[in-house]
């Protein structure tokens, strides 16, 4: 009888290791980030290039990406957002 209660004790301490370990393994996934001086984020497993905004003094900011022959490039002061596309 003590035997059948130290193999349940010893499953279920098996058991709770595995589900913490799991639980560990999964949750930092999401909280990582890439250090600021890679030229790329990681989104969704795939490297996406980081876009580079430049900040003025007024609080302004300035996004330019290429998209094929095209170049956007993003302004925003305040909460407004104005896009801007050139195409060759």
């Amino acid at each position: 009888m003590k035997r059948s209660y130290l193999t349940f004790a010893v499953a279920a301490v098996a058991v709770g290791g595995l589900a913490a370990a799991a639980a560990w393994a999964v949750a930092p996934e999401k909280d990582r980030n890439t250090p600021a001086s890679w030229p790329y984020e990681i989104k969704n497993g795939k490297r996406v290039p980081r876009v580079p905004r430049v900040v003025n003094a007024d609080g302004s900011w300035t996004e330019e990406v290429r998209q094929g022959n095209c170049t956007v490039t993003r302004t925003g002061r305040d909460g407004e957002v104005r896009e801007v596309r050139k195409c060759d």
